[in-house]
C-alpha cells in the first residue's frame, strides 16, 4: 500500500481591482512537508485575462509571479525569504494580503504522489474544462 502524505495548498489568484474582490485563479502552491516537497505553478490564460482585466499590465504583474515560483524552490536569487525552511516559506506566500497578487485560504488533502497534486490542482482550480 503506498504512503499517503498529507498536504496543504492555496490557489494563487490575480485580483485586478482590490476594492471589488473580483480575481482569477492563475496558480497553485502545494507543501507536503513529510515528502520534503514545496511546489508552486503559474498558467495565464492571456486571452481570458486579457476579458477579464483589459487594462491589467501583465508585464508588470508576472515578476510578482514568477518570485512565488522561485521562493517556492528556494532560488539563491529569489533573496532571504526564499532561504528559510520550506514549512516557513509556504507560509509567508499564503499570509493574507491586499495586493493584486493574493491566495486563497489554504486547503488539506493526501496523496501518495506529492509531486503530482500541483498538475491535478491546476487541472481542477486553474485551467478551464
Amino acid at each position: 500500500m503506498p504512503t499517503l502524505h498529507t498536504y496543504d495548498y492555496a490557489v494563487i489568484r490575480v485580483v485586478p481591482r482590490v476594492e471589488r474582490e473580483e480575481f482569477i485563479n492563475v496558480g497553485v502552491i502545494v507543501s507536503c512537508p513529510g515528502a520534503k516537497h514545496l511546489e508552486a505553478a503559474i498558467e495565464i490564460d492571456p486571452a481570458r485575462m486579457h476579458a477579464f482585466a483589459p487594462s491589467l499590465d501583465m508585464d508588470a504583474l508576472q515578476p510578482w509571479l514568477d518570485a512565488i515560483v522561485a521562493i517556492c524552490r528556494g532560488d539563491a536569487d529569489a533573496g532571504p525569504i526564499a532561504q528559510l525552511p520550506a514549512r516557513a516559506r509556504f507560509h509567508f506566500l499564503t499570509a493574507k494580503r491586499s495586493s493584486v497578487v493574493q491566495m486563497s485560504s489554504t486547503h488539506v488533502g493526501r496523496t501518495a504522489d506529492p509531486a503530482g497534486v500541483v498538475a491535478h490542482l491546476l487541472t481542477k482550480m486553474v485551467r478551464v474544462p
